[in-house]
């Protein structure tokens, strides 16, 4: 399935290789700030009911 690459394989197999890790690096740091988000949404709320 893989063409062949030729003297260049190395390359482009470790800029796949980096974006790919990028990716997953984004994909984990927008989950980490939802979840922080969601939290510190949910603590505002709880205190605007309590003061309410």
């Amino acid at each position: 399935m893989m063409p062949d690459l030729g003297k260049y394989a190395d390359a482009v197999l470790s800029a796949y290789g980096v974006s790919i890790l990028l990716i997953m690096l984004l994909v984990i740091i927008t989950l980490r700030r939802g979840r922080a988000a969601r939290a510190a949404l949910e603590a505002i709320e709880t205190r605007s009911k309590k003061n309410g």
